[in-house]
Parts: C-alpha cells; structure tokens; sequence
C-alpha cells in the first residue's frame, strides 16, 4: 500500500447531469463544518463518516463509466465540504488528469483561507481544476453566520482569487423565503457576481424540503419547516435581478 492520502466519501452517483458540463460520475465527500439551515444533506456533516478511498481507487471506480461522458463530461468532487480533504483531492484530480478526465471542484469555499499550509495546497489543486461550482449562501456577512454559524469572508475571497487566476466558475445560490429571497440582497449578491471575471454561468436553486426525513432520522431539529419553497415569480424575479440570462458556458 502506497501513502497516498485517504479521503472520506459519502456517496457516488454514476450518472449526474446537474454537476457540471455534460454527464459526470459526482462524488460526495463526508464532512462539513457550515450548519445551513437549508441544508438537505446533513448526514454529510460529520467528518467521522464515510467510506474510505484511496485517490488511484476512487478514480478506477469512476473510470467505468467513462463511455458515457462524452466529450464534455467527467467527475464533479462534491460534499459535504470536499476542501476539508485537499491532501486528498490534490492526488485525486492529478490522476484525473493524466486519465485525460475533466474534473470538477462543487465547494461552499467556507475552508479558503490565505493562511499557510491551506493556500499553497488550494494553488496546487487548482493547477488540476477544470472548472469551480461555488455555493453563494448569503451576501450580508451577519445573516449568513446566522443562517449558516459561519461568515462569508472566506466564501467571498475565494470567488475573488478565481476571478483573479481566471478559473471558471459557475455560482449558485438557494433561493429560500424568509432567509435570502429579499431583492436587497439579491441586488448586492448581483453587484458581487459582476465585478468577478471569470463567471460561465450562475443558477438560483429554489428552495425545497427533500432532505426533511433526514433531520428526523438524525434527531436534529429542522428549523425550516414553516417555510414554504419559493414561489415561480419569486424564482423568476431572482433570475431577473441575478442577471443569470447574461452567463453562457463555454
């Protein structure tokens, strides 16, 4: 056995179409350190879960379904929080690479930091990272660590370095009443998203209460469950505001 570093995966899905380009084989790391009130996956929060992988292992696993992506699929790393496992991931996409696989990052971008040793491991992973899918939780710095127990300082200054090095990047941001959908903050996130450079798309995720049965199976209070999901005029009055017509892919 070799010492390549061990990464902590949730789930796999053979054939997703809503994680990137084309169709990709997703990868779901275990681990979160956000607590989104929205979230519908917190059975990925824990770090001590999971299954482990070694990188040249969970590549072989992705590999058999490399037939099926055609020439803009791939693998999408997801979460979870996959940054929590860089060491990991480094290895992973390397290999993904010299397989001539396209490999995607799906991150919330809470772990960025300019700090050592993160930075420089962040840098080496995006010399391997074809593309970045970042959740935008909340513009307004204080209702994000209301919603979320975090700050969105990191969050913000790592869509900034991607601007800065030009990674591409597609944004998301879940529409949900009474937490984000106010055309305030709407307009400020949209003031944000222009002044980066490198953005190919940006998508509203509306709202929705399909990971409720989780909550309940893990006893954790669901402290939305008064909250309807979005109504389609509000979806669409996001989407106007947002600007999400002016960004193609490539």
């Amino acid at each position: 056995m070799t010492d390549s570093p061990i990464g902590y995966v949730h789930s796999t899905e053979s054939f997703g179409s809503v994680d990137g380009p084309g169709i990709r084989f997703v990868v779901f790391m275990q681990g979160c350190r956000m607590r989104c009130e929205f979230c519908h996956n917190p059975d990925t929060w824990n770090m001590g879960g999971g299954t482990p992988y070694a990188p040249q292992e969970l590549l072989d696993k992705a590999l058999k379904y490399k037939n099926y992506w055609g020439e803009e699929g791939g693998i999408t790393v997801s979460g979870g929080e996959p940054l929590l496992h860089i060491d990991f991931l480094i290895e992973f996409f390397k290999l993904a690479k010299a397989a001539g696989v396209s490999v995607s990052l799906d991150t919330c971008g809470q772990p960025f930091t300019y700090d050592e040793p993160f930075f420089s491991r962040f840098e080496e992973l995006m010399k391997y990272t074809d593309l970045v899918l970042m959740d935008i939780k909340h513009i307004d710095n204080e209702i994000h660590k209301k919603y979320t127990m975090h700050p969105n300082t990191s969050i913000l200054d790592m869509a900034n370095y991607l601007s800065e090095i030009g990674k591409p990047m597609w944004l998301r941001h879940v529409l949900v009443p009474e937490r984000s959908d106010y055309d305030e903050h709407l307009e400020r996130l949209s003031a944000f998203i222009e002044q980066l450079d490198s953005v190919e798309k940006v998508e509203i995720l509306p709202y929705h209460r399909l990971g409720v049965y989780k909550y309940e199976q893990l006893g954790i209070p669901y402290k939305l469950k008064d909250i309807d999901p979005p109504t389609a005029e509000r979806v669409e009055n996001a989407n106007r505001i947002l600007k999400t017509h002016k960004y193609q892919t490539q």
